[in-house]
Order: C-alpha cells, then sequence, then structure tokens
C-alpha cells in the first residue's frame, strides 16, 4: 500500500444528525490511500459515541473538543496534525461519490492548481439541483464606497440540464462543504481566520489565496451531495443556534468588512446577513419550542 498524499480532515458545519451517513460515505467511495482526521466539535452522546468505535474500527484520528467550536477553528485544529502533500476539508454534512477524491487530485496535479473545488449538488424534492459550481468575485469602488460582487454560477439549475456546461476551469469562489488544498499554501496564509466564526469564511479564504498569487480551480468531474437541514434534531439545537446566532453572524461580517476594506452599507454585508438570517428563520419555524439560550 502506497503512503498516502492527502489527508482528510472533517469539521462540523451547522450540526451532526448526518454524521454517519457522511463518514459511510467516504470509506465507500474513496479508493485511494487517505489519512482522515476527523474533529468532533462537541457532538451529542450518541454522535460521539459513534465516533470512537468507528475511529476504533477504521483508525482514524479523532479529536474531540469540549465544546462548540466554529468550522473554521475546527479546520485549524486538523490542520495541525495534516503531515501529507494535500488536505481535503469536508463538513459533517456531505457525501462524496465514487472518483470524487481522484479527480480532486489529478485535477490539482495538470492545473499546478493551489485550491480545487468539486462541483457540488443536493436533492430537492427528488431532483438534483446545483448548489455550487464556481463563481466570480469583483471589487468595485464608486462614489466613495467599496463593494464586493460575488456571483454564484449555475446556482439552484437543475444539475441535468446544465450539466454539459460544466467544465473543468479556474474559479474565484469556492465552497466550505468540501475543497482541496496543498498543505504548501499554509506556509504564506498560515491558518483559517477564526475572526470569522459563521458567515464569509469561505470568501476570506479565496481572497487570501488570490492574494498571495496561487490559483483555485473547479473540478466538475468530481461530485458531492450536500444534505440541506430540514429537520432539526433536539439534540442538535444549541449548536446550530449557536452557528447561525446574530451575535456570531455580526461579529463576522463586521470582521470581514474591516479586514476587506468594505463600506459599512456594502450590499455584500446586507446580502450576507440576509443568507445567515434565513438560514435561522427556515428551520426554526418548522420547530415548535423555544431555541435553547446559546452556550
Amino acid at each position: 500500500m502506497s503512503y498516502p498524499k492527502v489527508t482528510l480532515v472533517v469539521v462540523p458545519n451547522q450540526s451532526f444528525s448526518n454524521t454517519q451517513k457522511s463518514l459511510e460515505s467516504i470509506y465507500e467511495y474513496t479508493n485511494i490511500p487517505f489519512k482522515l482526521i476527523y474533529v468532533d466539535g462537541y457532538s451529542p452522546q450518541k454522535v460521539k459515541q459513534y465516533l470512537e468505535i468507528q475511529s476504533q474500527e477504521k483508525g482514524f484520528r479523532l479529536i474531540r473538543t469540549e465544546k462548540y467550536v466554529s468550522p473554521n477553528q475546527a479546520r485549524n485544529i486538523g490542520l495541525k496534525h495534516v503531515d501529507t502533500e494535500y488536505v481535503v476539508f469536508l463538513t459533517n454534512d456531505v457525501l462524496v461519490t465514487p472518483d470524487w477524491l481522484n479527480n480532486l487530485l489529478e485535477s490539482a496535479e495538470q492545473n499546478n492548481a493551489s485550491v480545487v473545488s468539486p462541483l457540488c449538488l443536493q436533492t430537492i424534492l427528488q431532483r438534483q439541483i446545483i448548489y455550487f459550481a464556481g463563481g466570480t468575485l469583483e471589487f468595485e469602488y464608486k462614489n466613495g464606497r467599496m463593494e464586493l460582487f460575488d456571483k454564484r454560477l449555475f446556482i439552484n439549475n437543475s444539475f441535468n440540464r446544465v450539466k454539459s456546461l460544466l467544465k473543468p476551469k479556474s474559479t474565484q469562489i469556492i465552497d466550505f462543504n468540501c475543497v482541496l488544498v496543498r498543505r504548501s499554501i499554509f506556509k504564506l496564509l498560515k491558518n483559517f481566520d477564526e475572526n470569522l466564526i459563521s458567515i464569509g469564511a469561505e470568501i476570506d479564504f479565496c481572497l487570501s489565496v488570490f492574494a498571495v498569487g496561487r490559483t483555485i480551480y473547479l473540478e466538475p468531474e468530481s461530485i458531492v451531495h450536500y444534505l440541506q437541514q430540514t429537520n432539526l434534531e433536539l439534540s442538535d439545537t444549541p449548536y446550530y443556534f449557536l452557528r447561525w446566532s446574530d451575535v456570531w453572524n455580526r461579529k463576522s461580517i463586521n470582521y470581514f468588512q474591516e479586514k476587506w476594506g468594505l463600506s459599512k452599507d456594502a450590499q455584500f454585508i446586507a446580502n450576507q446577513m440576509r443568507r445567515a438570517k434565513k438560514c435561522s428563520q427556515i428551520t426554526t419555524s418548522k420547530m415548535h419550542f423555544q431555541p435553547p439560550a446559546l452556550v
């Protein structure tokens, strides 16, 4: 067996209920050698026990925190233990598909890319819908205001309808549900910015990659599926409502605005806050009890 050139780092996204499905897909559909580091961000007892058993059976490294952590904090925890040429960051609510990792690695090496993103789909009403297929970022200074425009390509389109249009290419945006990164880039970037505890983290990472002169590619032959949260289990509510809390959202977006010099009234800021608020409101409307206090 050859020595792995890639380490998978799995981190919590917004809940824990899809942990088993996600982990099982990794072992079912990854057919090349890999290391796995699983950052368990204070999951409920049932999930904790499941991960402990799986780590013993499969031999992956399990790191549990005794408090809730943001996705960027979890990525940094895992990154400290990576010693392979490449690292793939996955969230715990993603399913991978056959050859997903092979295609990411081939794209990185053929294109000399520092970062490679797969195509990300989600299933809505039994239809495969584009959740992420690359995009563009553009700063614009006009009338004394600095704006940032992010455009997501093909979002919410039927995968079958646009499949022929999806080609490997440079992209300016990634999605943190799944992304492959050359470990060497962290000699320049150091770590993920832990001041971004909620929204804006993936765009901050992309801007940081471009700031050091590196490239990002989209590889649509690598496909993952995002399991969108539709029903929230009671044990998931403390982390979910912290993850999308107004406190975390405002801290993140205010920091992002200052870091990248955006105007305080930039439309980008409003759009990001609207997205975060929508995440919380959709789930809250389906629940019949008071969300727990933030921890």
